[in-house]
């Protein structure tokens, strides 16, 4: 339970933020499942995906 309110503020913040910071976040963040990497993922602006590929290499 702890994990989903942990990863509730993540998605929260990960929303809240500018393009950088959800590019920070989804490469710096452990201990997500697949799923929730999938879930921000979602939330990332189509058009820029090429940026969070750059930082992710």
């Amino acid at each position: 339970m702890e994990n989903n309110q942990d990863f509730g503020q993540i998605k929260k913040k990960f929303k809240d933020s500018d393009l950088q910071g959800k590019i920070e976040i989804y490469t710096t963040t452990q201990g997500l499942t697949v799923d929730q990497f999938k879930e921000l993922l979602r939330m990332f602006p189509i058009q820029h995906l090429d940026k969070l590929e750059r930082a992710m290499a």
